[in-house]
């Protein structure tokens, strides 16, 4: 390896040493100053307006435009809650509540033997009297009908076994954030929940069809398309379970 590739590994390494230093250094300087005190609740904040929000672009439409059905003499409206007004989720900034209830487990388990056996002889009892030359040139006496003898053989066993279960039921409210141009609505949810010094947080955003939503203005997750919920926390716990930022450095850089 050159002497320049080298300057240019150690100077990659230094220079994320350094991005993680700050980093902890801030997280640092955050926990010294909270220290005795319950983590703080985010303030409220408009999900359009917050740094990582994205319009939903580039969604597939129908090619003709959705008709609107109306019954012609009739003051009802399909699929109203009321005889008036739909109570349902339909505009920006409508609230709806989304029944969060995953229950996913995969169990994976194989078995991998490979074995094999090879064995190769090769003789030269005349070659136009070649064999005679080169077994004489040999310090120990050689036999031309055995010049070359090969044998090989190899044995392989391989398990592996993956076992996950995930379990989450919750419900959180979320607000429509845009409505496309087919009548589908985007939705983003968060709910923060504090227990003693431990905060845990939900989030869930995709798109939904306004034909999902219940009568009690209610959607389950798995009516969510491009679903995306996370839920992490933040606390002494999860700081506790969480490995030292030196540590995570060594792990991604060992190569052992």
């Amino acid at each position: 390896m050159k002497l320049g590739e080298n300057m240019k590994i150690i100077r990659n390494i230094l220079l994320a040493t350094t991005c993680l230093a700050v980093t902890a250094c801030g997280n640092t300087l955050d926990r010294l100053g909270s220290i005795g005190e319950a983590p703080k609740l985010e303030s409220e904040k408009s999900p359009t307006r917050q740094a990582d929000y994205q319009p939903v672009k580039n969604w597939p439409t129908p090619v003709e435009p959705v008709a609107d059905n109306k019954a012609a003499n009739s003051l009802w409206q399909p699929g109203a809650r009321s005889f008036f007004k739909d109570q349902r989720a339909a505009r920006v900034g409508d609230i709806l509540t989304v029944t969060v209830n995953i229950a996913d487990s995969a169990t994976l388990d194989n078995s991998t033997t490979n074995s094999r056996t090879a064995a190769q002889n090769l003789a030269t009892p005349q070659i136009f009297g070649i064999q005679n030359k080169v077994a004489k040139s040999l310090t120990t006496q050689a036999v031309p009908g055995d010049l070359l003898d090969l044998t090989s053989s190899s044995n392989n066993n391989g398990t592996g076994a993956i076992g996950r279960k995930e379990t989450i039921v919750t419900q959180v409210a979320a607000s429509i954030t845009q409505v496309l141009p087919n009548g589908n609505l985007v939705i983003k949810g968060t709910q923060q929940v504090r227990v003693n010094f431990e905060l845990r947080e939900i989030t869930v955003e995709g798109v939904i069809r306004p034909e999902d939503i219940a009568a009690d203005n209610t959607i389950g997750s798995q009516q969510i398309a491009e679903a995306r919920i996370t839920y992490g926390g933040k606390g002494t716990v999860s700081d506790v379970q969480q490995p030292r930022m030196g540590e995570q450095l060594i792990d991604i850089l060992s190569p052992f």
